[in-house]
């Protein structure tokens, strides 16, 4: 990821924690006055007294922006930005791990003045000498995948992040409950989402399981995926689906052991990776597509739809698609106008079938990055 196209303008960089957004602005602008508010000497002082900001000297590098990290801790400190950047003209980079505090507060979101981007974890174009299969294991934050032994950073992850400063952050009272929910919804991850079957199984209400779900969302930890709906000729199922924003967080929740070829976690694990290549690409091509599932009520599916019908894709772990593979690809495009339809798998070769074409899950990713399946 860069901000070519944000030129002078301030902007405000979101992503999970370690997506890695420290260390890519670190390379990025080495130069830079950075304060980072996970050190308690420079938060304590800065949330005792934001205006002291003001009072900032960049010395030499004037030219470079002030990067602040984890912002979300001091709301108010976004007054003084935005005093900063209108009379000084100053350029801001503030980077945090959720919007959902500012959001939630009503804090000042510099009205416009500074451009939004979010860093997701690794896609597989940023790894040299990708592995499918330990990205489907180890997930894709960078620390996890790198590591031979991912479980305990996963652990730590979910204990430390999720179900803590998530939670304190939300105000959750009900730690349990919400601990419990965050199993639950591993098991819908990547599925249509059923608030009262969810809500049974935690022993909570309907109302208080949407909660938690948009508290993952606004927290960058979870997404939906609506429903394409765009003038059925079938009755269509409506609900969104759900997936946690990286794979390795829905394993450790859902207990799975190692993921090997042909087993069912592997073709759930296939698709969901899929689905975040897909979503990272949507946001760092800048077309911003939607992506969305479409299945009727008769039990026809497709994965993922991009864009009003553009590209239409089914993902299939089978190491030879066939034309059964197909059926909901052809009853999609018997309702609408699609330019591609597409099937990804774990075949060897790229083949074509009527109007479908058969691609390699590799060779698809990179004619995706390069910009030829959707633009």
């Amino acid at each position: 990821m860069n901000f070519d196209d944000a030129g002078d303008e301030s902007l405000f960089l979101w992503g999970a924690r370690q997506t890695g957004k420290s260390t890519l602005l670190k390379k990025l602008y080495p130069d830079s006055l950075y304060f980072d508010l996970l050190l308690s000497d420079v938060f304590e002082r800065l949330q005792r007294n934001p205006s002291i900001i003001r009072e900032i000297d960049q010395g030499e590098n004037y030219s470079k922006p002030v990067i602040i990290d984890e912002i979300q801790r001091i709301p108010n400190l976004l007054n003084e930005v935005h005093w900063m950047i209108e009379n000084r003209g100053i350029r801001f980079i503030l980077s945090g791990s959720s919007p959902r505090k500012i959001i939630r507060s009503g804090a000042n979101l510099l009205g416009g003045r500074a451009l939004r981007y979010e860093l997701y974890p690794f896609v597989s174009q940023e790894i040299p000498g990708f592995d499918l299969t330990r990205s489907l294991n180890h997930g894709m934050l960078p620390r996890h995948y790198l590591s031979s032994r991912p479980q305990k950073l996963l652990s730590a992850y979910i204990g430390n992040y999720l179900q803590n400063e998530i939670a304190a952050e939300a105000k959750i009272r009900n730690i349990k409950s919400f601990s419990r929910f965050l199993e639950m919804a591993a098991f819908s991850n990547g599925e249509i989402v059923n608030y009262t079957n969810i809500a049974t199984d935690c022993g909570i209400s309907s109302p208080t399981v949407k909660e938690y779900f948009q508290i993952l969302e606004d927290t960058l930890i979870g997404r939906f995926v609506p429903s394409f709906q765009k003038k059925p000729k079938r009755r269509v199922i409506r609900a969104p689906k759900f997936y946690y924003f990286d794979i390795g967080i829905a394993n450790y929740l859902l207990k799975r052991k190692f993921i090997e070829f042909g087993s069912e976690s592997f073709g759930k694990a296939f698709e969901h990776f899929i689905f975040n290549e897909l979503f990272a690409h949507s946001r760092y091509s800048g077309i911003n597509y939607p992506v969305s599932y479409w299945r009727t009520a008769s039990g026809l599916e497709i994965d993922f739809v991009l864009g009003d019908s553009e590209v239409a894709i089914e993902v299939k772990s089978t190491d030879q698609a066939t034309s059964r593979h197909l059926k909901g690809l052809n009853s999609f495009a018997e309702e609408y106008n699609v330019k591609k339809m597409i099937l990804i798998s774990n075949d060897m070769f790229q083949r074509k079938i009527g109007n479908c074409t058969i691609y390699p899950w590799k060779i698809f990713l990179d004619k995706l990055w390069a910009g030829e399946i959707i633009s």
